[in-house]
């Protein structure tokens, strides 16, 4: 038989996939996969069955309902000041359709599109779909910074686009003034695209607050963002995304967009649009809630032996576990960890093409108390001993610098 697309046909089954099963067959507690286990906003889903019985049922507009991309506009107004209208929207069936909806309008074979790893799993994939290179920009721990040198090294003529996570999946980097100012300086002197995926936009921690890179001189006319109603009112079932960017750009991912997906269930439009509405409260007390949760499951595991990397916003903390076992591999360990501790987190060499062999894993915090408690109660009861043995010789627990460093 003739061959499929390599480009699919040689990729493995996603980490998140194996771990997620993995953790069903052990019943462990699954801190891997980014949901939350909360049944998210009452009146948001309220909205959504309402409409469910209201309507209407049949397609809506393929750009999205009016009301939805008035409501992103008018968010984007509130937050960022930027000058937008609905004609600079376009809701998508959820962020992973925005961003493959960007790429196929905006690559071409022979063009290049700079990825920051580590990265989020769907970008390679889908950019070499539509023809394209990857470059990437490697970023180390435990901050996770890069130099001009750095962005020298990877732009070039041919670069068409770069992909900016920011707050980033799966590291929890929210990226400076400085570093912003340094990727658009390069964006505009090799007249490349900025992809800015956005989605954990509400969910910084400790004062900080996002800065959309379209926001710098310059920028708007090169830039999409793209938005995520799954992770604004921790409701990842419903994939909606949005994007926003100068008409001209989402006039063609909109043609892009068409071919995909076509269009997105109409209830749930109209619940977002309510919802992007609520109050600032909804969106102050989602980032502190979040921030309580992370330093709930770092403060779990720095007493069981990890050591934590900064986590400035996200659903994610990064954890070196090489106190409690250097001879292993991080997905070795994620393994080992679901079936002895009963406790499931994805390692950060999946987040990499060829990577790094660094000891560190993700966990993810945007879960309930009982579920991080639990979480932290089978780790302690697991590594107990070995932990008091290790603290004994070596001081592992969570001293003060690093209750520093998961917020900064």
């Amino acid at each position: 038989m003739k061959s499929l697309n390599p480009r699919f046909a040689s990729l493995g089954t996603t980490i998140f996939s194996v771990m997620s099963a993995l953790a069903v067959k052990h019943q462990a507690v699954n801190l891997g996969q980014g949901f939350p286990d909360s049944a998210g906003p009452d009146d948001v889903r309220a909205v959504a069955r309402e409409r469910l019985e209201s309507g209407p049922h049949q397609y809506p507009p393929f750009q999205g309902v009016p009301e939805l991309r008035e409501a992103v506009a008018a968010h984007d107004r509130r937050y960022y000041g930027l000058e937008v209208t609905a004609a600079n929207v376009l809701v998508t069936s959820g962020a992973t359709e925005a961003l493959a909806s960007a790429f196929f309008a905006l690559l071409e074979p022979g063009d290049e599109a700079i990825v920051i790893d580590p990265s989020y799993d769907s970008y390679r994939p889908i950019i070499r779909a539509a023809g394209a290179e990857v470059k990437a920009l490697r970023l180390a721990p435990p901050h996770w910074s890069f130099t001009a040198a750095d962005l020298e090294a990877v732009f070039s003529p041919r670069t068409k686009l770069i992909v900016l996570n920011s707050p980033m999946n799966p590291v929890g980097k929210v990226f400076s003034d400085e570093e912003l100012h340094l990727i658009a300086d390069f964006c505009r002197r090799f007249d490349a695209y900025a992809l800015c995926d956005e989605v954990y936009e509400h969910l910084l921690f400790d004062g900080r607050r996002h800065r959309p890179l379209m926001t710098l001189p310059g920028m708007f006319e090169r830039s999409v963002r793209v938005g995520s109603a799954g992770k604004t009112f921790s409701l990842t079932g419903w994939k909606i995304g949005y994007m926003t960017g100068p008409e001209a750009l989402i006039g063609v991912m909109s043609k892009s967009h068409q071919f995909l997906t076509f269009t997105t269930p109409p209830n749930l439009q109209y619940a977002v649009a309510y919802g992007l509405g609520k109050d600032e409260s909804y969106f102050t007390g989602l980032a502190t809630d979040m921030e309580a949760s992370r330093d709930r499951l770092a403060a779990g595991l720095a007493a069981v032996g990890f050591r934590l990397l900064p986590c400035e916003g996200t659903y994610f903390l990064v954890a070196d576990y090489s106190a409690l076992a250097p001879e292993m591999a991080a997905d070795e360990f994620c393994m080992f960890l679901t079936r002895e501790a009963g406790v499931t987190a994805i390692p950060v060499s999946a987040f990499y093409e060829n990577a790094p062999a660094d000891p560190l894993i993700r966990f993810c915090f945007c879960k309930t108390d009982a579920t991080l408690d639990e979480a932290c109660a089978r780790l302690s009861r697991y590594f107990g001993q070995n932990v008091q043995d290790l603290k004994q010789k070596d001081g592992v627990g969570m001293t003060a610098l690093d209750a520093q460093n998961v917020a900064t």
